[in-house]
């Protein structure tokens, strides 16, 4: 089969700079719309997936199983685990077992003021830096008990919508009248404890005039989850659920699927609209060149090559407007925060997510050429000739 030359499909590109511009944006927008909503969906799976923890348990209070705020259970449970339950991961002594208080808390940023400040604020002790491994102190130091101290995670001014040097080390937010002085910064990167705050749990406790647990975390060593289960069952007194850490998390990223559907089914609505622009903004443009298409079949080029020649020119373009778009989201999107009720996750551009853009920008630029191709070959070649 004769073929037409690729440069000419290139050269093609710049015969109308405002046709090529309104092509270029059509398809960039687009595809920056299907980066934004895989990187929103890619940033609340990330946040909600605990990867490193799997050997990790959560007990809590039962029939609150979707939601630990809502659980309350004896403060004598970690002493009861640690006694009765053999198998829970130690080092040198320590067994790996944390007690906790998850609660949302409503702070003020200074004395006086209405403005109120949602956080979520976690009560610990030492043991929850060995429980959960992506908590990592990067400035400052841990908080201490009896001095309303708290460390905030990497996230949370975006939770509590303040600027980061609201949240400096030696600043104060005020709970009941009393202020709580930030002594230190951690990150969690990918999970929801990234916009946290903790405190000491004696400090909480006191707090929140609150004398039981929210639930302890444990690490299994010999143990398998079976055991814990068992446990659970075997002591109906202290009214235990017992569930993995990884699922209780997946538990609340299926919770959510509904939204990551509307947000799907709002960017492929949108995509259609743009396929549907696209379509029109390449039948004006193979429409006025159907001269030129008909002395090309005059000249002997069968209707195959020129077919394959403007799919080239419409994919190149594409090409052109995913690499528009990446650069865009890389400014725009890149580590943006959005907040949610479970706290706070980052819009993630990573491989997955910018595949996903490019392989739909270029399958719009392909799909998107040959119905308008097919429109100007269907014309008889005098006629063609003939045309303006």
């Amino acid at each position: 089969m004769r073929r037409l030359p690729f440069d000419y499909a290139v050269r093609n590109l710049g015969r109308s700079p405002r046709r090529f511009l309104a092509i270029l944006l059509g398809n960039a927008l687009v595809v920056l719309l299907i980066i934004a909503a895989a990187a929103f969906i890619e940033g609340m799976r990330s946040s909600l997936s605990i990867r490193n923890d799997s050997r990790n348990v959560i007990l809590l209070a039962t029939g609150s199983e979707e939601s630990i705020e809502r659980s309350e259970i004896p403060a004598t449970t970690p002493g009861i685990l640690s006694a009765s339950l053999p198998g829970i991961h130690s080092v040198a002594g320590v067994a790996f077992v944390s007690p906790e208080i998850l609660s949302g808390l409503i702070f003020f940023e200074n004395e006086g003021e209405t403005e109120e400040l949602r956080a979520v604020v976690r009560g610990i002790t030492p043991e929850a830096f060995l429980i959960h491994e992506r908590v990592e102190i990067v400035e400052g130091r841990a908080p201490q008990s009896g001095r309303n101290e708290i460390i905030a995670g990497r996230l949370a001014a975006e939770k509590l919508s303040l600027p980061a040097s609201a949240l400096a080390i030696g600043e104060s937010l005020f709970f009941e009248g009393e202020p709580w002085t930030v002594v230190g910064h951690f990150q969690a990167r990918g999970t929801v404890m990234d916009a946290e705050l903790w405190t000491p749990l004696t400090d909480l406790q006191v707090a929140t005039k609150r004398d039981g647990l929210s639930c302890v975390v444990i690490r299994l060593g010999d143990a398998e989850f079976a055991d814990v289960d068992a446990f659970t069952k075997m002591r109906v007194d202290l009214e235990l659920s017992a569930i993995a850490e990884t699922e209780y998390y997946a538990s609340l990223l299926r919770f959510y699927q509904p939204i990551q559907i509307m947000i799907w089914a709002t960017a492929i609505l949108i995509a259609l609209a743009g396929i549907l622009g696209g379509l029109n903004t390449l039948y004006s443009a193979f429409a006025a060149r159907a001269r030129e298409i008909g002395m090309l079949q005059s000249l002997g080029y069968p209707r195959r090559a020129i077919v394959l020649s403007l799919v080239q020119e419409a994919i190149l373009a594409a090409a052109i407007a995913v690499f528009v778009a990446i650069a865009a989201a890389k400014v725009l999107l890149d580590g943006i925060a959005v907040s949610f009720s479970m706290g706070v996750f980052e819009l993630t551009l990573n491989s997955t997510v910018l595949t996903a853009g490019a392989t739909v920008g270029l399958f719009l630029g392909f799909l998107g050429a040959l119905p308008p191709a097919w429109r100007c070959l269907r014309m008889p070649i005098p006629e063609a000739l003939k045309s303006l």
